[in-house]
């Protein structure tokens, strides 16, 4: 569909596109900002999704800049400038940095082509990550009269999509949704108490990379560590990693040198691993919006891939139980926001966008405050518009040189003791350093010189101390920015009815997920399709529902006898598909290759790394 809504942009119109994951969504923007003249800004709240698509795009020799809270004033100021100046073509920024006066006053000034909103459901507060920042957006409108937007989610109920194009303001929008079925993924729920022993299973059975799914930090590490024992290669991974570490488990994971990831739901967002044949939920997301993004990970590749649930009951109740948590009294929200007030010691009316250093577990011991509830205040606060925290922050070293090329000679002839990190730097990164504010490695250029790492990293600071160049240094802790200035919090106006409307629609959302878990007689591609209000009868076939169905059909016609027949010829002998169906025994193909599938599901053979069929000896 990645054409049509191409066509629907370059003709000048609101466009809501709706593409599962791994559905190509940022070539729907990207390809025809590249076809028009000026630069295409992308409002997106993500900012690891950000840097890592203004890094793919420069990798292909186009110019894009990424701003979001967390950069100096003096480095957000270079990159606007560059925006307006500097041929750049494509500018994203979070929604929170639209409204400021510096972005606004340099937007006006800027050849603006096309504007375009990533995770477009943020805008709905009945969507499933509400962000009031959204709701800025339509006044570019009065900045950029008549500039086509075009707005992408992976997912969207009705409401949600009809939110969307009221609160960005379409004018006769034209809306593509890509059916949200996918034919080549099954989905399976299983009821287990051992859920360790079943998921050995699942990978035993399925061969090729996975990703599985925890809430727990903890139980990332214990999971991956347990299928390490079994003999399978796997990893953990959460945001409390650090960095390096992530983006190494990461790596291995994709080049296959890794087979399963298991992982919180920090891990996933923007990772193009197209042959992912499992993911699997050992623990069930809160709402089937982020079930269907993450199990949408599977089979992007369009070949056979599985979507596995496990829970048990004890599961589902906790999940309801969660929804209570997730809303504290209104008199301890204040308290914490009061309690983050004091601990960075920001006066009333100040720190607009600040960004801090936030060690969760550091500020609740400070001021003594539960786990839980203070978890989830923050969380409110951040639907609220008035702080955001970000969990997996990595900023690498950066430089930015403030004097010229000409003035920068003659500091070096004046100036010896640095002539070579300067040179090394400019051999390294070129005029790069002058534009602006450039990645560097510390340990590449001391390897580079010839010195150590802290002779580098020191001589960078006298050469800042001497306003020669900015030195931002490597950050790779949590940050929390205040998106609104600070106020009082006694006078801190929570909407109280609007937070109750937020708890009925998460209490909805958990039933919906509760219900799609428990649910033993409709096709699940059917309810998940009828969750996001597409209308279909026609059913997958291959999720766990369809196959009970069929196999109940199959048992009632030949299925006892072919699977006699199917274990008295493997028996003798380990047979490929091939083989099998040579010796058939005068039943149909489809008949064969359907109680096969029975077969695998029950656990009755398998297929081994050579392709044969194997009975499982129980």
């Amino acid at each position: 569909m990645q054409e049509e809504i191409i066509d629907s942009v370059l003709q000048k119109n609101d466009t809501l596109a709706l593409l599962p994951t791994g559905g190509g969504k940022s070539i729907c923007f990207q390809v025809p900002a590249l076809a028009m003249d000026g630069i295409c800004i992308v409002i997106s709240p993500l900012i690891a999704l950000m840097k890592d698509q203004v890094e793919q795009l420069r990798s292909r020799g186009i110019l894009a800049y990424a701003i979001y809270s967390g950069m100096s004033k003096r480095e957000i100021d270079v990159a606007l400038d560059n925006c307006v100046y500097g041929g750049v073509k494509f500018l994203y920024v979070s929604p929170e940095r639209i409204k400021t006066e510096l972005f606004q006053e340099r937007l006006k000034k800027m050849k603006v082509c096309l504007l375009a909103v990533d995770e477009a459901h943020c805008i709905s507060q009945w969507g499933y990550d509400f962000r009031p920042s959204y709701l800025e957006i339509a006044e570019l409108r009065t900045l950029l009269p008549g500039l086509p937007f075009i707005a992408l989610t992976a997912t969207a109920t009705e409401q949600v999509k009809l939110d969307i194009q009221e609160k960005l303001k379409f004018k006769n929008g034209k809306v593509f949704q890509k059916s949200f079925a996918r034919e080549n993924l099954s989905y399976s729920v299983f009821e287990v108490e051992d859920k360790e022993r079943k998921l050995l299973e699942v990978l035993h059975n399925v061969n090729g990379s996975s990703v599985v799914y925890l809430r727990s930090r903890n139980k990332t590490k214990d999971t991956a560590m347990f299928l390490k024992r079994q003999g399978i290669k796997a990893e953990f991974y959460h945001a409390g990693l650090p960095h390096a570490e992530r983006a190494q488990k990461q790596e291995a994971w994709i080049s296959g040198k890794t087979r399963v990831i298991v992982a919180t739901n920090a891990f996933g967002m923007g990772i193009d691993k197209p042959d992912v044949r499992t993911v699997i939920h050992v623990d069930a997301p809160s709402t089937l919006e982020a079930y269907y993004q993450e199990a949408g990970r599977a089979g992007r590749d369009e070949q056979k891939a599985y979507a596995v649930l496990l829970y048990h009951s004890h599961d589902l109740e906790v999940m309801q139980q969660r929804v209570e948590e997730m809303y504290p009294p209104i008199d301890f929200i204040k308290k914490v926001y009061q309690s983050l007030a004091n601990y960075y010691k920001i006066a009333v009316g100040s720190s607009l966008l600040a960004s801090y250093d936030f060690d969760l577990e550091v500020f609740e011991q400070t001021y003594r405050l539960p786990k839980v509830e203070t978890y989830y205040a923050l969380r409110i606060l951040e639907k609220e518009g008035l702080i955001q925290m970000n969990e997996a922050f990595h900023q690498p070293s950066r430089i930015y040189f403030l004097i010229g090329s000409n003035d920068l000679y003659e500091f070096q002839i004046a100036n010896e003791t640095y002539d070579l990190l300067i040179k090394t730097m400019l051999r390294m990164y070129g005029g790069e350093i002058f534009t602006h504010y450039c990645i560097i490695n510390e340990s590449s250029i001391a390897s580079n010189m010839g010195k150590s790492i802290s002779f580098v990293e020191n001589a960078l600071k006298k050469l800042e101390k001497m306003s020669v160049l900015e030195y931002q240094t490597r950050k790779d802790v949590p940050q929390l920015i205040f998106t609104a200035p600070r106020v009082d919090a006694a006078r801190l106006s929570l909407d109280v009815k609007a937070l109750e409307r937020r708890k009925e629609n998460d209490i909805a959302k958990v039933k919906a997920m509760v219900q799609y878990t428990k649910q033993e007689l409709r096709c699940r591609t059917l309810v998940l399709l009828d969750y996001f209000g597409e209308i279909s009868d026609k059913e997958c076939g291959v999720c766990d529902i369809c196959l009970k169905k069929k196999k109940e059909k199959t048992k009632g016609e030949n299925y006892t006898m072919i699977r006699l027949v199917i274990l008295s010829l493997i028996e003798k002998e380990e047979l490929m598909m091939e083989q099998l169906m040579e010796q058939k025994g005068g039943f149909a193909k489809e008949e064969i290759v359907a109680v096969l599938r029975l077969m695998l599901d029950a656990n009755e053979i398998r297929i081994d790394a050579a392709g044969k069929i194997v009975k499982v000896e129980n």
